[in-house]
């Protein structure tokens, strides 16, 4: 049996997709009662203390999982080089999630380009810290040559799909046996809404695959109505025959 994690990057709920979050209740709380995934964009910007990590975990099912985003202040700031103390932090905080903590995003600028040594000592930091998905979303050209998908898979990490692609688009290569997309909104990156025949053939993609599907086209409020659209076009769906 396989499982999409379907959602978008935070959990608000807009006037326009409120009828279909009916019920008492927090945002967090009436969103978790219709999609089973969200991610966490704000530990980018910003450190949350573990009390408010475990009072999200407490406030969705069993069954709902939290993608959380590494800081800013790894990825971009210390630019993967001697970011130990920062790791440490940071697992302290989001570990309070508990079983709910489904995924680690890796969000790399696009200025990055691959350094295999200090990438993969971080890679080696998070798993010493996480049991859960790790995922990977670089946007230099250097990160999708054989090299970086020879280190990524070593280290059992997820290559994102993105749309819009960055770095160098063309045909995925993947890197472990789950899929983790993200969808910024193309053409207007952040803001755009995806048409129906779009996102059918996503739902057909993900078909018979494990992996997460996010919605990160957030910022005119047009993620929430995608993923609820992508939901219904999932149930309908017709299941690939895959081959390895």
């Amino acid at each position: 049996m396989t499982l999409t994690r379907l959602g978008c990057a935070g959990w608000s709920i807009s006037r326009e997709a409120a009828p279909s979050f009916e019920g008492a209740g927090s945002h967090l709380e009436r969103y978790a009662a219709v999609f089973n995934a969200v991610e966490i964009n704000s530990s980018f910007y910003r450190p949350h203390k573990p009390q408010t990590y475990a009072r999200w975990a407490d406030s969705v099912p069993d069954e709902f999982r939290f993608s959380v985003k590494l800081p800013r202040s790894i990825t971009h700031d210390q630019r993967l080089q001697d970011a130990g103390s920062l790791i440490d932090r940071f697992a302290a905080e989001a570990s309070a999630l508990g079983n709910k903590l489904g995924c680690v995003l890796v969000q790399l600028p696009p200025s990055l380009g691959l350094d295999t040594d200090a990438a993969a000592s971080v890679f080696q930091q998070l798993q010493g810290h996480f049991d859960c998905m790790l995922a990977c979303e670089a946007r230099h050209a250097s990160w999708f040559s054989d090299e970086a998908t020879a280190l990524l898979r070593a280290h059992h990490i997820t290559r994102v799909i993105a749309d819009p692609p960055a770095g160098a688009p063309g045909r995925y290569v993947a890197t472990t046996e789950q899929a983790y997309v993200r969808l910024h909104g193309s053409p207007r990156i952040y803001y755009s809404s995806y048409d129906e025949a779009y996102l059918r053939s996503v739902a057909t993609w993900l078909a018979g695959r494990d992996g997460w599907c996010i919605f990160d086209n957030t910022a005119a409020g047009a993620a929430i109505l995608n993923a609820l659209q992508m939901m219904k076009l999932q149930a309908t769906a017709p299941v690939p025959v895959l081959h390895t």
